[in-house]
């Protein structure tokens, strides 16, 4: 049985979404560099201490929007129905996730474009890509056994993503991201589909 979230845990969700949102929010006006974790606090109107019960780093802070649409989408694959194909469950959870969360957001084009210029934030993202795709192979692997198998699809999915989101931020949203997306993954001929 589902608990609903206390009013504590709610102060504790606003208090990290406005913690990331000022990190953002700072780092693309004045550069990642330009800023501090104490102004991150102070924009949030919260103590460096109180920062610090939420991120280790302004980096993380900045990424914490993206780390929760990672979550949601390894979430999303999980719900799908048993009877899907694994492959089926990725497109449709990738559908769904920007159905939820419609595009464009102008945070997360700001996050996009800031995460292109600094290579601390490249670093980190890497290292979350790497923890996604274990998570989804954790996942799939129990729809598609073969584990090789499993973590080629996890892998070669978040490439497709990866490549979508390049060419819809190369063109300048000329496109619609969602439809970009699940034109390039209906592209890829997966084994067993």
């Amino acid at each position: 049985m589902e608990t609903l979230p206390t009013l504590r845990e709610h102060k504790k969700a606003a208090t990290r979404r406005s913690l990331a949102g000022a990190a953002l929010r700072l780092a693309v006006e004045r550069g990642l560099d330009g800023v501090t974790v104490e102004d991150i606090a102070d924009a949030a109107g919260v103590s460096r201490r109180t920062f610090s019960n939420y991120f280790t780093s302004k980096e993380d802070a900045v990424l914490d929007a993206d780390r929760e649409r990672l979550r949601a989408l390894v979430s999303l694959v999980e719900a799908r129905p048993e009877a899907e194909d694994a492959w089926q469950a990725l497109r449709a959870s990738t559908a769904e996730l920007y159905r939820v969360r419609p595009l464009p957001d102008v945070e997360w084009m700001a996050q996009l474009r800031l995460l292109r210029r600094h290579p601390s934030l490249l670093a980190r993202q890497a290292g979350d890509q790497v923890a996604l795709e274990r998570d989804l192979t954790a996942v799939l692997v129990r729809r598609e056994p073969d584990e090789e198998a499993a973590r080629l699809m996890a892998a070669t999915f978040l490439t497709t993503i990866r490549i979508g989101i390049a060419l819809w931020l190369e063109g300048a949203g000329e496109q619609e991201l969602p439809g970009l997306v699940d034109r390039l993954l209906g592209r890829v001929r997966v084994q067993g589909t």
